[in-house]
């Protein structure tokens, strides 16, 4: 309804221009959301070029590749918020995919990574997984928000470093107990089934039918959780605060030091269980796992109005960034574009994204 009146609004304000302020009006628009069409005649093209795009098969599928991906978007847009950017939160996911593998291999698996180490494929082990990576991710959050908030270091650098130490430890990881860096597999198959196991199958003729994973429903829980924080607690209010102005946030009561370690932190525990789903989706973890994968994070928050500016952005914004990049990569892949001009397309979306970004902010002030 908002949404509504607000069009009405601007219709009527637009009604009362002059012909040149109109013109100017359009053009602003045009601008602003150049990104949003370029991709709407992209996935025109897209589905015109190849019959498959738009099948049920391929929406299940970008569903699902949105929702393996959305973990990591939320914790990083947070991050984003306060100004600033999270450089290692693809070595966090990639160090908890690690761990997540390494705890819930198969019992019987003959290069079992600890052979000493208990069962834990069953509930009870999945759980403890689970709060063990939180605890992993989170901990590296707070290292990183610590030195953000208490020497003032610009969230590129201290990220960066903690990128370097998190994939260290994870190229020593990978060596222990001599696996000498060899995949880690043989994940048990409560695992597997509890994050890529068919939640249900939507059919798509001739007696076939595609699997949605339970992954989407926790990538749909957790947007859930982060909306309500950002939106309905006084955490999130104060993240927002912080964002626009640190230093009136300060003057008006909010303790900045602890506002911007929670939110690295909140980021971590993000990154983790983006590792642990990730674990079971990939099924054969590498020290690779989690390469780059805050790039995409990055580029789906901008995409979606988070902004570097500070002080803006919306779960709901987060969530459509994270779709509209993997209906890019889907569409790249169905007109069979190499890896390597993906990697630039990437690249420029992202410089594109800013760009604009930063004209709407140089606008209003």
């Amino acid at each position: 309804m908002n949404a509504l009146a607000n069009m009405k609004q601007n219709m009527a304000e637009f009604k009362t221009l002059d012909a040149k302020d109109k013109k100017s009006r359009v053009a602003d628009l045009l601008l602003n959301n150049a990104i949003y069409i370029l991709l709407v005649i992209f996935v025109i093209y897209t589905a015109t070029q190849n019959k498959n795009f738009l099948t049920v098969n391929s929406l299940v599928n970008i569903v699902s590749l949105a929702a393996s991906s959305l973990p990591i978007a939320l914790g990083i847009g947070g991050c984003i918020v306060l100004t600033g950017t999270d450089l290692s939160a693809g070595r966090v996911v990639g160090l908890t995919a690690a761990i997540s593998a390494a705890m819930l291999q198969a019992v019987d698996w003959g290069k079992r990574m600890f052979p000493n180490l208990p069962n834990f494929s069953n509930p009870p082990g999945i759980v403890l997984t689970i709060l063990v990576v939180i605890i992993v991710g989170g901990l590296v959050g707070v290292v990183n928000g610590f030195f953000v908030a208490k020497f003032s270091l610009h969230p590129f650098i201290v990220t960066l470093a903690t990128q370097l130490i998190v994939y260290g430890l994870i190229l020593e990881f990978y060596m222990l107990n001599g696996n000498n860096g060899q995949p880690l597999s043989g994940l048990s198959e409560t695992f597997k089934n509890f994050v890529t196991g068919a939640m249900f199958r939507i059919p798509t003729g001739n007696g076939q039918s595609v699997a949605v994973p339970w992954y989407v429903l926790y990538a749909v829980i957790l947007t859930a959780i982060m909306w309500f924080i950002w939106n309905k607690t006084t955490f999130g209010k104060n993240m927002f605060a912080v964002g626009s102005n640190p230093e009136a946030a300060n003057v008006s009561g909010v303790n900045v030091f602890k506002t911007t370690v929670m939110v690295h932190t909140l980021a971590g525990c993000m990154y983790g269980l983006e590792g642990f789903i990730e674990s079971a989706r990939i099924q054969s973890n590498t020290a690779t796992t989690g390469l780059n994968y805050e790039c995409d994070a990055i580029a789906a928050c901008v995409i979606g109005g988070v902004s570097f500016v500070g002080g803006t952005g919306k779960i709901s914004g987060i969530v459509l960034g994270v779709f509209l990049l993997r209906i890019i990569f889907v569409a790249l892949n169905m007109l069979s574009i190499s890896q390597n001009l993906q990697y630039v397309i990437k690249g420029l979306i992202i410089l594109i994204a800013c760009s604009i970004d930063m004209r709407k902010y140089l606008v209003k002030k």
